[in-house]
């Protein structure tokens, strides 16, 4: 199965629904597909609002009911926390954290698709201006992570930028120092123009990144 990642993404960022429907297709083309078994009921998102007396926004349940069980979508490097779980700091509600609990993720809940900030030492930070654009991220970088998976991970090299550039395309969803790229078949994240981390679909996708981009991969 196809799946344009590049054309579906550029809708992200107009259109909530379009998060929902990458998120579906992604998963089928590049995982499982999404079963109706795979969301939290409106029971427990219910429990979760009583608990923490705030009404969720309208993007965090549908992300939650669509795909929120689905750990190897949302929790194979960071974690997704269940709606039992969730928690508020100020006006913000917490729904996932780092791998190494150096950073956590938040959405505002003055919007029903509101801005995602992340944890640093000066406080909350702007992230994405949207939680369904960031529930499409966050699908991105757990896929670089699945076990199984085709990945590899390098240091950047002077050539990268160019090299990125002539061969991918630059996706409209890059948090603060992370650029996202794709072509068919390949996915590659640039953290802080420092590393590389890349997800192929097919082993052969993987040998023509390498050639792509050469230099010392790591792969599983």
């Amino acid at each position: 199965m196809t799946f344009d990642v590049a054309g579906e993404a550029a809708k992200v960022v107009r259109d909530r629904s379009a998060a929902w429907r990458f998120i579906e297709g992604f998963a089928a083309a590049w995982a499982e597909p999404i079963e109706a078994w795979d969301g939290w009921n409106h029971a427990d998102l219910n429990a979760a609002e009583d608990r923490l007396g705030v009404r969720l926004p309208d993007a965090v349940r549908d992300a939650y009911a669509l795909f929120g069980k689905r750990p190897d979508l949302t929790s194979n490097q960071d974690w997704l926390l269940t709606p039992s779980e969730l928690r508020l700091d100020g006006e913000v509600v917490v729904f996932r954290r780092e791998i190494h609990s150096v950073t956590s993720w938040g959405a505002a809940l003055d919007d029903p698709d509101p801005a995602v900030v992340h944890a640093t030492e000066r406080g909350w930070e702007p992230w994405l201006p949207h939680f369904s654009a960031a529930c499409v991220e966050l699908v991105l970088s757990e896929a670089l992570f699945r076990d199984g998976a085709v990945t590899a991970d390098r240091e950047t090299s002077a050539a990268d930028v160019s090299l990125l550039e002539d061969h991918f395309a630059l996706l409209p969803l890059h948090g603060p120092g992370t650029r996202w790229f794709v072509s068919d078949d390949l996915i590659v994240r640039e953290d802080d123009g420092e590393w590389l981390w890349a997800r192929a679909r097919t082993p052969e996708s993987l040998e023509l990144l390498t050639r792509w981009l050469p230099g010392e991969w790591a792969t599983d």
